[in-house]
C-alpha cells in the first residue's frame, strides 16, 4: 500500500490559486505587501499573486523578493560557499544548524535559486502550522509539517512517517529537503546534532544502516549571524527556563519570526559543508546502531562547527564573560564598546537576577568560541 502524506506535505501546484486567494484576502496582506514591494501598488501586487499557478511562481514572485528585502535592509554583508559541489542531477538532505525560525532555510533557498538550482522542501514545526496566513505562506513555500513531542507511541509513529516522507521526497519526488540538526532552534549558542534525528533518517531503511544514510546525500549546512537572531528573546526564555518548564506565550513564535526578519543581523554566512559520503559512513561499519547514530551526528557537528564563522561579537562576549583579554587581537576597542552598548537593551527587562540574564546573553555569543567536544 502506498503511504499517504497528505497530513504533512506542502501544497501542490493545484492548490496554489486558492492559497493565493486566502493570502491576498487576509487582514495582514497590505502590510506584508508594502514591506516586500515598497515601490508597487497593493492592488498590483494582489493581482500578481492571484495570477500565480505554481509553487515556482510563488517562490520566484514573492519569496525571492522577501529574501532580497531582508538582505538589503538587515544584513551588512552576506557570504556563502560550498555550492560548487552540488550536482543539479542529485537531490540532497541539507542538515543545518538552526538559529532562526525562518531565515536559516529561507536564505538557503535564495542562494540555491541564485545558483540556478531548484529549491528544497523545508521542515516546519507543527506548533507553527495553525490554520491561517502563516500556514498558507509556509505550505506554498514547500514547507511540510513535523510533529514535536507527544506520547511515546505517537512520537514513534510520527517519526516513522516523517522518515518515510523524507526518503519519498528525495528519491521519488526528486526534491531536496532542508531540516534542522535538532528539534527547535539553538538558543544557547551550542550547535549540536541530535542523534535521534539520525535515527529518524534510518527508520525508512531499517535493514542497511549505511544505505539508509548514503541514499540521502546528507550535506551539513553551517549558518552564522554576526548578531544572533532573536538574542534577547532567547536569553529571556533561557532565564525563565532555569527552574521550571518554559511555556510559550500566545503569538510568541510569530513574534520570533518577525523579529528575525526585521532585526539587523550584521554579517551572515552560509557554508555548505562537504557531503557525508558512503565512504565516510563505512568508517562506522562495526558500530552498533546506537553508536552509529551518535558517530554520524558527531561528524555533522564537526563539519558545521569547523565551517562556522565567528565574529568579533563572539570573541568580545567570551572575554567579557570570563573577565579576560584572551581574544583581544580579534576586535577593536570601538567594536567592544559597540557590543557593550548593544547589551544595554537587557536593562529594559525587569528581572530578579539581572547579572544572571546578562551571563546567559553573553553565553549565547561566547559558546560558539568553545569547540564542541
Amino acid at each position: 500500500m502506498i503511504e499517504n502524506f497528505d497530513d504533512i506535505r506542502p501544497y501542490t501546484d493545484q492548490e496554489i490559486p486558492t492559497a493565493m486567494k486566502r493570502i491576498t484576502e487576509s487582514d495582514a496582506f497590505p502590510l506584508i505587501a508594502s514591506w516586500v514591494f515598497p515601490d508597487r501598488d497593493i492592488k498590483e501586487v494582489r493581482q500578481m499573486m492571484l495570477n500565480f499557478r505554481t509553487i515556482h511562481d510563488f517562490q520566484l514572485g514573492v519569496m525571492i523578493p522577501v529574501n532580497q528585502q531582508i538582505i538589503n535592509r538587515t544584513i551588512t554583508s552576506f557570504t556563502y560557499s560550498g555550492f560548487s559541489q552540488l550536482d543539479p542531477n542529485k537531490r540532497y538532505l541539507f542538515v543545518s544548524n538552526h538559529r532562526d525560525i525562518m531565515l536559516d532555510a529561507s536564505l538557503l533557498q535564495y542562494l540555491l535559486v541564485k545558483h540556478g538550482l531548484d529549491t528544497t522542501e523545508i521542515t516546519f514545526g507543527a506548533n507553527l502550522m495553525s490554520p491561517g496566513l502563516v500556514t498558507d505562506i509556509g505550505k506554498s513555500n514547500k514547507m511540510f509539517r513535523v510533529e514535536r513531542g507527544g506520547r511515546m507511541r505517537d512520537f514513534y509513529m510520527s517519526s516513522q512517517h516523517l522518515s518515510n516522507y523524507i526518503r519519498h521526497t528525495l528519491i521519488n519526488k526528486r526534491q531536496s529537503v532542508w531540516i534542522a540538526q535538532r528539534n527547535g532552534r539553538t538558543k544557547d549558542g551550542n550547535d549540536r546534532t541530535d542523534q535521534g534525528i539520525i535515527k529518524m533518517f534510518c527508520m525508512s531503511e531499517p535493514h542497511d544502516k549505511i544505505k539508509a544514510l548514503a541514499d540521502l546525500h546528507i550535506i551539513p549546512v553551517s549558518i552564522s549571524y554576526e548578531r544572533e537572531s532573536c538574542d534577547i528573546l532567547k536569553a529571556i526564555e533561557l532565564y525563565e527556563s532555569r527552574y521550571q518548564k518554559y511555556i510559550k506565550k500566545p503569538g510568541e513564535d510569530l513574534n520570533s519570526i518577525l523579529t528575525g526578519i526585521l532585526e539587523r543581523k550584521g554579517h551572515v554566512n552560509i557554508t555548505l559543508c562537504k557531503e557525508i559520503t558512503e565512504a565516510d559512513l563505512h568508517e562506522y561499519d562495526a558500530s552498533t546502531n546506537n553508536e552509529y547514530h551518535k558517530q554520524v551526528a558527531q561528524l555533522i557537528d564537526k563539519r558545521i562547527n569547523e565551517a562556522y564563522q565567528l565574529s568579533c561579537f563572539n570573541y568580545i562576549a567570551h572575554d567579557l564573560r570570563y573577565g579576560r583579554t584572551t581574544y583581544r587581537d580579534k576586535y577593536t576597542e570601538e567594536q567592544r564598546q559597540q557590543f557593550i552598548n548593544y547589551m544595554t537593551r537587557l536593562d529594559n527587562y525587569d528581572v530578579a537576577e539581572p547579572d544572571v540574564l546578562k551571563d546567559i546573553f553573553l553565553s549565547i555569543y561566547s559558546n560558539p568560541v568553545n569547540p564542541i567536544s
